[in-house]
């Protein structure tokens, strides 16, 4: 085949109905020069064509036809999806206005009356084609634009959980008392959020979205520990005060790390709002005398409020290469006792309400003697522990 027929444009196609031979002869001579043609005697013999594998481009339209007039057909080719954006111009020989308007409200596009002038058939014919096509390109963009923003939606998501889960796994290397709790706190936050999104005092903030960025923000809240010395951050037992106060430094330390990974990329990332809260403020205390700001009451961020209990159960339930862990029920006493004073009174009952909620996530993610021994023989060599989360 020569190469310059392969880029000749498509013919468009279109199709006649009328019940009339003559009529059918007449618009196939007057149109086959342009377009491709196809006929139909009949209203069924028209819809079975227009949703064959091979629909026309556009149709011209008969109205008086027995079995089914031509307003049944365009009235079925409108209520079907497949078929409703081809154009129909209706052709016929009932003039009256009252014809015409029936027609238009039935979705035609024009209305043409019989006898036919061709120059004025071939005119609207090419118009409505013409217009077809423009509706064609900008639908087939506007879909096109929905995928891509679906594809890129994906991506972000999916770059936004991989720099969390990074800069989390980074924390947790360094951590001796990780272990599961990253994951644990993470569906700790999740099971409070969820309790609490119909409370008016946090219903406006616990949308769905934000929830699932707590979720996903939640195991940055000791990302600050990277910076905090192995000689205090892997110390078994108690620490000193003068220990404490640098351990303390975590807070802010988490903050300026979140904080100077997007002065490097020159934007504020949104997605990091709750993470760079959660670092810095989940040691806060309801009666401001937490740290590392002495916060109090609203002050201190939702997203921190949930962590804090998240992390001091989590902290108390937990067992340690040093300690037992405490049971169940006396954690969840301590953190009652907390309420109004460490805790927000009103997280706390939605705490208490779902505690069996908390006991099965930690049954779920619980750390394994084998976690322990590692840690502990990792920790007796002076080394970071190994990557225990999944």
């Amino acid at each position: 085949m020569d190469d310059h027929l392969v880029n000749l444009p498509k013919k468009s196609t279109v199709l006649v109905v009328d019940d009339t031979p003559d009529n059918l002869m007449l618009m196939h001579s007057l149109l086959k020069m342009d377009y491709k043609v196809k006929v139909a005697n009949g209203g069924e013999k028209a819809l079975k064509i227009v949703n064959s594998d091979a629909p026309p481009d556009l149709i011209l339209l008969d109205i008086m036809m027995p079995e089914m007039d031509g307003y049944e057909v365009c009235r079925q080719l409108k209520a079907n999806p497949a078929t409703r954006d081809i154009p129909v111009i209706f052709l016929t020989a009932k003039a009256e206005i009252e014809d015409e308007r029936r027609g238009l409200e039935l979705g035609a596009v024009d209305y043409i009356t019989k006898p036919i002038s061709p120059p004025i058939v071939l005119a609207r014919v090419k118009t409505q084609l013409s217009l077809k096509a423009s509706a064609d390109f900008l639908r087939d963009k506007n879909e096109f634009l929905e995928q891509e923003v679906t594809r890129r939606t994906r991506e972000v998501a999916a770059i936004q959980d991989v720099t969390i889960l990074t800069m989390a796994s980074l924390a947790e290397t360094r951590d001796s008392d990780t272990g599961n709790h990253i994951r644990r706190t993470q569906y700790y936050i999740l099971a409070i959020a969820k309790k609490l999104q119909l409370h008016p005092r946090f219903s406006a903030f616990l949308t769905n979205a934000t929830i699932n960025m707590l979720f996903k923000s939640a195991p940055l809240h000791d990302i600050g520990k990277v910076g905090i010395p192995d000689r205090i951050l892997l110390k078994p037992g108690k620490f000193e005060p003068y220990e404490f106060e640098i351990m303390k430094r975590h807070t802010t330390l988490g903050r300026d790390a979140i904080e100077h990974a997007e002065q490097s990329l020159g934007v504020q990332v949104e997605f990091l709002k709750f993470a760079k809260e959660i670092a810095l403020s989940h040691q806060e205390k309801w009666d401001g005398s937490g740290y590392p700001e002495g916060l109090a009451g609203d002050d201190i961020p939702i997203s921190a409020r949930f962590m804090a209990i998240a992390d001091v159960y989590d902290a108390l339930i937990s067992r340690r290469v040093y300690k037992e862990g405490m049971p169940h029920e006396k954690a969840v006493a301590i953190i009652a006792e907390g309420r109004g004073t460490h805790f927000d009174p009103d997280v706390v009952d939605a705490f208490l309400s779902i505690k069996e909620d908390f006991r099965a996530i930690a049954q779920r993610y619980a750390d394994s003697d084998q976690d322990l021994k590692k840690k502990a023989e990792f920790q007796q060599a002076g080394l970071p522990p190994p990557d225990s989360v999944s």
